[in-house]
Protein backbone atom coordinates (compact mmCIF):
# COMPACT_ATOMS: atom_id res chain seq x y z
CA UNK A 1 0.00 0.00 0.00
CA UNK A 2 2.73 2.17 0.68
CA UNK A 3 5.29 1.60 -1.68
CA UNK A 4 3.62 0.72 -5.10
CA UNK A 5 3.39 3.57 -7.40
CA UNK A 6 0.10 4.67 -8.61
CA UNK A 7 -0.95 4.49 -12.45
CA UNK A 8 -1.16 7.62 -14.41
CA UNK A 9 -4.80 7.50 -15.22
CA UNK A 10 -4.60 10.16 -18.45
CA UNK A 11 -3.23 7.08 -19.68
CA UNK A 12 -6.55 5.47 -20.03
CA UNK A 13 -7.97 8.88 -21.13
CA UNK A 14 -8.92 12.41 -20.81
CA UNK A 15 -11.87 12.16 -18.83
CA UNK A 16 -12.94 10.81 -15.33
CA UNK A 17 -16.84 10.12 -14.61
CA UNK A 18 -18.19 10.04 -11.59
CA UNK A 19 -21.67 10.00 -10.40
CA UNK A 20 -22.99 10.82 -7.17
CA UNK A 21 -20.46 13.79 -6.93
CA UNK A 22 -22.01 16.68 -5.14
CA UNK A 23 -20.82 15.85 -1.75
CA UNK A 24 -19.20 13.10 0.61
CA UNK A 25 -16.97 10.75 -1.24
CA UNK A 26 -17.94 11.30 -4.77
CA UNK A 27 -17.11 15.06 -4.37
CA UNK A 28 -13.37 14.47 -3.18
CA UNK A 29 -12.85 11.53 -5.03
CA UNK A 30 -13.65 14.49 -8.00
CA UNK A 31 -11.01 16.73 -6.63
CA UNK A 32 -8.61 14.24 -6.28
CA UNK A 33 -9.12 13.05 -9.85
CA UNK A 34 -8.75 16.49 -11.07
CA UNK A 35 -5.60 16.75 -9.06
CA UNK A 36 -4.24 14.03 -11.25
CA UNK A 37 -4.83 16.31 -14.91
CA UNK A 38 -8.47 14.36 -15.53
CA UNK A 39 -11.23 16.47 -17.02
CA UNK A 40 -14.65 15.90 -15.22
CA UNK A 41 -17.89 14.49 -16.16
CA UNK A 42 -19.59 15.06 -12.84
CA UNK A 43 -23.00 13.82 -12.25
CA UNK A 44 -25.36 13.85 -9.17
CA UNK A 45 -29.08 14.47 -8.68
CA UNK A 46 -28.84 17.50 -7.37
CA UNK A 47 -28.49 20.56 -9.13
CA UNK A 48 -27.51 23.44 -7.15
CA UNK A 49 -24.71 21.36 -4.99
CA UNK A 50 -23.66 19.55 -8.40
CA UNK A 51 -23.09 23.30 -9.55
CA UNK A 52 -21.40 24.54 -6.21
CA UNK A 53 -18.69 21.53 -6.83
CA UNK A 54 -17.80 22.16 -10.31
CA UNK A 55 -17.10 26.01 -9.28
CA UNK A 56 -14.96 24.64 -6.33
CA UNK A 57 -13.32 22.43 -8.26
CA UNK A 58 -12.54 25.09 -11.11
CA UNK A 59 -11.43 27.75 -8.69
CA UNK A 60 -9.07 25.29 -6.96
CA UNK A 61 -7.98 23.88 -10.61
CA UNK A 62 -7.05 27.10 -11.61
CA UNK A 63 -9.27 26.51 -14.21
CA UNK A 64 -7.15 23.69 -15.70
CA UNK A 65 -9.62 21.04 -15.49
CA UNK A 66 -11.96 21.04 -18.12
CA UNK A 67 -16.00 20.57 -16.80
CA UNK A 68 -19.16 18.80 -18.09
CA UNK A 69 -22.58 18.00 -15.91
CA UNK A 70 -25.45 15.96 -15.76
CA UNK A 71 -28.06 16.06 -13.29
CA UNK A 72 -30.09 12.79 -13.26
CA UNK A 73 -31.86 11.38 -10.42
CA UNK A 74 -30.99 7.22 -10.54
CA UNK A 75 -34.05 6.61 -8.27
CA UNK A 76 -36.31 8.20 -10.84
CA UNK A 77 -35.06 7.27 -14.08
CA UNK A 78 -35.24 4.40 -16.20
CA UNK A 79 -32.06 2.26 -17.25
CA UNK A 80 -32.30 3.45 -20.70
CA UNK A 81 -33.44 6.70 -20.17
CA UNK A 82 -29.89 6.71 -17.79
CA UNK A 83 -27.48 5.14 -20.58
CA UNK A 84 -29.27 7.61 -22.99
CA UNK A 85 -28.37 10.09 -21.41
CA UNK A 86 -24.82 9.46 -20.43
CA UNK A 87 -24.11 7.95 -24.28
CA UNK A 88 -25.09 11.27 -25.52
CA UNK A 89 -23.43 13.34 -22.72
CA UNK A 90 -20.46 11.30 -23.52
CA UNK A 91 -20.11 11.03 -27.38
CA UNK A 92 -17.55 12.92 -28.07
CA UNK A 93 -15.28 12.73 -24.97
CA UNK A 94 -11.99 10.35 -24.16
CA UNK A 95 -13.26 8.67 -21.36
CA UNK A 96 -10.65 6.84 -19.30
CA UNK A 97 -12.25 6.22 -15.60
CA UNK A 98 -15.59 6.04 -14.35
CA UNK A 99 -16.26 6.18 -10.66
CA UNK A 100 -19.52 4.35 -9.68
CA UNK A 101 -20.16 6.22 -6.25
CA UNK A 102 -23.44 6.89 -6.05
CA UNK A 103 -25.57 5.14 -3.59
CA UNK A 104 -28.45 5.29 -0.79
CA UNK A 105 -28.91 3.25 2.45
CA UNK A 106 -31.82 3.26 5.22
CA UNK A 107 -31.75 6.57 7.24
CA UNK A 108 -31.11 4.42 10.31
CA UNK A 109 -30.82 0.68 10.77
CA UNK A 110 -34.20 -1.46 10.75
CA UNK A 111 -35.61 -5.25 10.40
CA UNK A 112 -36.41 -6.23 6.95
CA UNK A 113 -40.23 -5.82 7.37
CA UNK A 114 -39.84 -2.70 8.32
CA UNK A 115 -38.30 -1.18 4.93
CA UNK A 116 -41.35 0.69 3.01
CA UNK A 117 -41.19 -0.34 -0.72
CA UNK A 118 -40.33 2.70 -2.38
CA UNK A 119 -36.99 3.54 0.07
CA UNK A 120 -36.29 -0.71 -0.71
CA UNK A 121 -37.07 0.08 -4.77
CA UNK A 122 -34.75 3.32 -4.13
CA UNK A 123 -31.57 1.84 -2.96
CA UNK A 124 -31.50 -0.99 -5.42
CA UNK A 125 -32.39 1.24 -8.62
CA UNK A 126 -29.40 3.42 -6.95
CA UNK A 127 -26.74 1.08 -5.99
CA UNK A 128 -27.68 -1.68 -7.94
CA UNK A 129 -29.37 -0.62 -11.56
CA UNK A 130 -27.65 2.71 -11.21
CA UNK A 131 -23.95 1.62 -11.38
CA UNK A 132 -25.35 -0.95 -13.92
CA UNK A 133 -27.00 1.33 -16.65
CA UNK A 134 -23.86 3.92 -16.41
CA UNK A 135 -21.46 1.30 -16.60
CA UNK A 136 -23.26 -0.30 -20.16
CA UNK A 137 -23.09 3.42 -21.20
CA UNK A 138 -19.64 4.10 -20.73
CA UNK A 139 -17.96 0.59 -21.77
CA UNK A 140 -18.49 0.31 -25.28
CA UNK A 141 -16.30 3.71 -25.48
CA UNK A 142 -13.53 1.95 -23.60
CA UNK A 143 -13.77 -1.69 -25.44
CA UNK A 144 -13.11 0.45 -28.87
CA UNK A 145 -9.96 1.93 -27.76
CA UNK A 146 -8.98 -1.30 -25.34
CA UNK A 147 -8.49 0.44 -22.42
CA UNK A 148 -10.39 2.12 -19.14
CA UNK A 149 -10.21 1.61 -15.40
CA UNK A 150 -14.12 1.22 -13.69
CA UNK A 151 -14.48 1.84 -9.97
CA UNK A 152 -17.17 0.45 -7.94
CA UNK A 153 -17.58 2.00 -4.52
CA UNK A 154 -18.83 -0.59 -2.63
CA UNK A 155 -19.00 -1.39 1.08
CA UNK A 156 -17.22 -3.21 3.97
CA UNK A 157 -20.65 -5.11 4.38
CA UNK A 158 -19.62 -7.46 1.57
CA UNK A 159 -16.91 -9.05 3.35
CA UNK A 160 -18.94 -9.60 6.58
CA UNK A 161 -20.89 -12.97 7.30
CA UNK A 162 -23.90 -10.85 7.70
CA UNK A 163 -25.18 -7.15 8.68
CA UNK A 164 -28.50 -6.99 10.61
CA UNK A 165 -31.06 -4.48 10.30
CA UNK A 166 -29.49 -3.12 6.83
CA UNK A 167 -30.49 -6.29 4.56
CA UNK A 168 -31.32 -4.44 1.37
CA UNK A 169 -28.07 -2.07 1.53
CA UNK A 170 -26.04 -4.58 2.29
CA UNK A 171 -26.82 -7.18 -0.15
CA UNK A 172 -25.83 -5.00 -2.83
CA UNK A 173 -22.05 -3.50 -1.60
CA UNK A 174 -19.69 -5.05 -3.76
CA UNK A 175 -19.73 -5.84 -7.40
CA UNK A 176 -16.47 -6.91 -9.09
CA UNK A 177 -16.27 -8.21 -12.77
CA UNK A 178 -13.19 -9.66 -14.54
CA UNK A 179 -14.11 -10.45 -17.69
CA UNK A 180 -12.76 -7.42 -19.57
CA UNK A 181 -9.26 -7.74 -18.15
CA UNK A 182 -7.90 -9.17 -21.50
CA UNK A 183 -9.48 -6.14 -22.89
CA UNK A 184 -7.37 -3.36 -21.68
CA UNK A 185 -10.13 -2.47 -18.74
CA UNK A 186 -9.43 -2.66 -15.21
CA UNK A 187 -12.51 -2.97 -12.78
CA UNK A 188 -12.47 -2.90 -8.92
CA UNK A 189 -14.55 -2.52 -6.19
CA UNK A 190 -13.25 -0.68 -3.25
CA UNK A 191 -14.67 -1.81 0.44
CA UNK A 192 -14.19 1.04 2.63
CA UNK A 193 -14.93 0.90 6.82
CA UNK A 194 -16.60 3.50 8.00
CA UNK A 195 -16.15 7.36 6.12
CA UNK A 196 -17.20 10.11 8.12
CA UNK A 197 -19.70 11.29 5.62
CA UNK A 198 -23.46 11.87 5.54
CA UNK A 199 -24.26 8.10 4.91
CA UNK A 200 -22.91 6.79 8.20
CA UNK A 201 -24.42 10.22 9.83
CA UNK A 202 -26.24 7.50 12.13
CA UNK A 203 -23.33 5.79 13.41
CA UNK A 204 -21.81 6.68 16.95
CA UNK A 205 -18.58 5.31 17.47
CA UNK A 206 -15.24 6.04 18.31
CA UNK A 207 -14.12 9.19 16.04
CA UNK A 208 -10.86 6.89 15.75
CA UNK A 209 -12.32 4.39 13.89
CA UNK A 210 -13.16 6.45 11.14
CA UNK A 211 -11.44 8.15 7.51
CA UNK A 212 -11.70 11.30 6.70
CA UNK A 213 -13.16 11.59 2.93
CA UNK A 214 -10.24 12.83 1.93
CA UNK A 215 -7.81 10.16 3.81
CA UNK A 216 -9.99 7.62 1.93
CA UNK A 217 -10.21 9.38 -1.64
CA UNK A 218 -6.55 10.16 -1.51
CA UNK A 219 -6.09 6.03 -1.22
CA UNK A 220 -9.18 5.15 -3.30
CA UNK A 221 -7.49 6.70 -6.63
CA UNK A 222 -4.00 6.10 -5.74
CA UNK A 223 -5.41 1.84 -5.42
CA UNK A 224 -6.87 2.58 -9.31
CA UNK A 225 -5.50 -0.07 -11.44
CA UNK A 226 -3.76 -2.47 -8.92
CA UNK A 227 -4.81 -5.50 -9.91
CA UNK A 228 -7.09 -6.43 -6.90
CA UNK A 229 -10.77 -7.14 -7.87
CA UNK A 230 -12.00 -6.51 -4.06
CA UNK A 231 -9.99 -3.96 -1.77
CA UNK A 232 -10.03 -1.86 1.30
CA UNK A 233 -7.51 0.74 -0.30
CA UNK A 234 -6.99 3.21 3.20
CA UNK A 235 -4.86 0.90 5.08
CA UNK A 236 -6.21 1.79 8.28
CA UNK A 237 -9.40 0.47 6.92
CA UNK A 238 -7.42 -3.16 6.34
CA UNK A 239 -6.23 -3.04 9.33
CA UNK A 240 -9.34 -2.62 11.05
CA UNK A 241 -10.51 -5.79 9.23
CA UNK A 242 -7.65 -7.73 9.60
CA UNK A 243 -8.02 -7.64 13.82
CA UNK A 244 -11.56 -8.48 12.74
CA UNK A 245 -11.20 -11.27 11.38
CA UNK A 246 -8.13 -12.81 13.00
CA UNK A 247 -9.50 -11.95 15.99
CA UNK A 248 -13.77 -12.28 15.79
CA UNK A 249 -15.67 -15.53 15.30
CA UNK A 250 -18.71 -15.20 12.74
CA UNK A 251 -20.51 -15.74 16.09
CA UNK A 252 -19.57 -12.68 17.82
CA UNK A 253 -18.64 -10.23 14.78
CA UNK A 254 -22.82 -10.87 14.50
CA UNK A 255 -23.98 -10.82 17.65
CA UNK A 256 -21.97 -7.19 17.90
CA UNK A 257 -23.22 -5.77 14.82
CA UNK A 258 -26.52 -7.15 15.63
CA UNK A 259 -26.45 -5.65 19.39
CA UNK A 260 -25.09 -1.67 17.61
CA UNK A 261 -27.67 -1.46 14.84
CA UNK A 262 -30.35 -2.10 17.12
CA UNK A 263 -29.12 0.39 19.03
CA UNK A 264 -29.12 2.67 16.38
CA UNK A 265 -32.69 2.13 15.37
CA UNK A 266 -33.73 2.93 18.66
CA UNK A 267 -32.11 6.20 18.39
CA UNK A 268 -33.76 6.63 14.68
CA UNK A 269 -36.85 5.70 15.65
CA UNK A 270 -36.64 8.53 18.92
CA UNK A 271 -35.49 10.82 16.48
CA UNK A 272 -38.14 10.49 13.91
CA UNK A 273 -40.91 10.37 16.47
CA UNK A 274 -39.49 13.86 17.71
CA UNK A 275 -39.57 15.17 14.25
CA UNK A 276 -43.10 14.29 13.76
CA UNK A 277 -44.72 15.45 17.22
CA UNK A 278 -42.44 19.10 15.96
CA UNK A 279 -44.75 18.70 12.97
CA UNK A 280 -47.92 18.16 14.48
CA UNK A 281 -47.45 21.13 16.93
Amino acid sequence: MFLRPSKNLKDYGSWAIVTGSAQGIGKVLAFELASKGLNLFLIDRNHSALEATCNEILIESGRKVEFRSMVIDLAKSSGEEIANAIEKGIEELDVGVLVNNAGTSYPYARYFHEVDLELMENIIKVNVGGATWVTKAVLSGMLKKKKGAILNIGSMTAHLPSWPLDTVYAANAATKALEYKQMGIDIQCQTPLFVATGLIQQVNGPSWLLASPEQFCKASVQCISHDQPLCNPYWWHSVQWFIYRAALPDVLLNAINYRNNIEIRKRGQMKEAQIKKMHQQ
